[in-house]
């Protein structure tokens, strides 16, 4: 796995890494990755792009290259990615592509693709493959359409989608909203619908990101919302990334509460309805989030980071939701794909069913003391993972995903990254000065945070 093609999409740098070119093969050969029962009855492919001003000649050499193949092409224009899942299942589609390259910085650009019912492609499931095909060839972009193109507006329809989640309409909830410039913008008419006073932030669509990167996971990035918030004595607020399937949440009082606590958080709300159910996290995820499932009555499944593995484990095991460090929800009614807008609706939902403020709800999350994700730029990552299974060799060792290690009373992964050139650290102990003090040795080994 190298280069611009990763574990669960293709991203780079437009125009050195990703290309028209790249695109238009990309195309020509998803045909290859499709279901035989879509080959049979004439394969289509919704195709959509986010707001990057490089991301129109990518998805239009991207559709010449399907049509050359004689796919036809749904094209449902600019769209958040979750919508490109949404109408890959409405539409009955042989499968999807989303241009975008999420929450990274304006340069770069890439493709998410699904298959029939949004089922995500995966390193293992076609991108190796595809890989193999786009830079072992050589192919014409000059070849004649033999597929289809038509464009449908599905927007409507997915409003009224996300919004069968929404039960409740009172009380009226004041909520700040960062978009960042990205595609999260489109969500104001439905948050118009969702009787809250909306406070927004940056909701003007610019694929530069000129006022942060559109990556809340980052807690530089959230701190115009967290003073916005506290200024404008909001409820709560969300940030939402560059393609809108992630979102990252503020209590009341400007205080960030992290994914895996939003994961446990609302975990009960699916298993009172489903006792046992299979609940998927990552295993970046806090001790609490594991302990919230146990207590609710769910069987807590951890699985390794990116959404592929995420979506797959979830429909192994039938689960109705699951949820990432990284700010991705996932939930089985919306085709087992993420969905941030979904996950605003659950939170308020949940806030006003029990009348608490988020920082109520979030507290008895807040059992042990994390880091955060960390990034280091390591030249031999592998070797730094071998080294670091000989240090702690005391501890519980598993490689799911990287490395963890487990003791009683602290744990921690270190793990490649799956879209940049980093290592990647959690950890997280029983106190503060423990995890100081973990943190410290960890460093010691892994260098300078980049």
């Amino acid at each position: 796995m190298a280069g611009i093609f990763k574990a669960y999409d293709i991203r780079g740098l437009y125009p050195e890494q990703i290309t028209e070119e790249i695109a238009f093969k990309v195309g020509y050969y998803f045909k290859d990755l499709l279901d035989d029962e879509d080959l049979d009855r004439g394969p289509v492919v919704v195709v959509s792009r986010d707001m990057r001003s490089h991301s129109i000649p990518l998805a239009e050499a991207l559709q010449s290259g399907l049509r050359a193949r004689g796919v036809d092409v749904i094209d449902i224009g600019m769209a958040d990615t979750p919508q490109n899942y949404f109408a890959v299942g409405h539409l009955k589609a042989s499968g999807g592509i989303q241009v975008t390259a999420s929450h990274n910085p304006a340069q770069y650009n890439g493709l998410k693709m699904s298959r029939r019912d949004a089922i995500p492609v995966a390193w293992d499931t076609g991108i190796e493959k595809l890989e193999g095909l786009v830079m072992g060839s050589e192919i014409s972009m000059e070849l004649p359409s033999e597929g289809s193109y038509r464009q449908e507006q599905v927007f409507d329809a997915y409003i009224e989608h996300v919004l069968q989640r929404m039960s409740r309409h009172e009380p009226r909830l004041r909520v700040a909203a960062d978009a960042a410039n990205g595609m999260g913008t489109i969500y104001k008419p439905i948050l118009d619908r969702l009787n809250i006073e909306l406070i927004p932030l940056y909701f003007e669509l610019d694929g530069s990101f000129p006022n942060h990167e559109a990556n809340p996971l980052k807690a530089e990035n959230l701190v115009d919302l967290q003073a916005l918030v506290r200024s404008e004595k909001c409820d709560l607020g969300v940030s939402f990334d560059g393609d809108a399937d992630r979102a990252m949440f503020i209590d009341e009082k400007g205080e960030i509460v992290t994914a895996d606590k939003t994961t446990g958080l609302l975990a009960p709300r699916f298993i009172r309805d489903e006792m046992g159910a299979a609940i998927i996290y990552d295993l970046r995820s806090s001790w609490s989030t594991r302990e919230a499932i146990v207590e609710a009555g769910g069987e807590p499944v951890r699985e390794r980071v990116g959404h592929s593995f995420m979506k797959a484990t979830m429909r192994r095991h039938n689960s109705p939701f699951g949820g990432e460090l990284a700010g991705h929800f996932y939930f089985r009614a919306n085709y087992t794909a993420d969905s941030s807008i979904m996950t605003l609706i659950e939170v308020l939902e949940h806030m006003r069913e029990t009348g608490q403020r988020l920082s109520e709800l979030i507290a008895p999350l807040n059992r042990y003391f994390a880091t955060g994700e960390i990034n280091f730029k390591v030249d031999d990552k592998q070797g730094m993972i071998r080294k670091l299974e000989q240090e702690f060799s005391d501890g519980e060792i598993d490689f799911l995903d990287g490395i963890t290690v487990q003791y009683s009373d602290w744990w921690f992964n270190v793990r490649p990254s799956n879209t940049e050139p980093y290592l990647r650290l959690v950890l997280e102990a029983k106190t503060g000065e423990l995890m100081e003090k973990k943190k410290a040795l960890l460093l010691s080994y892994l260098g300078t945070p980049r």
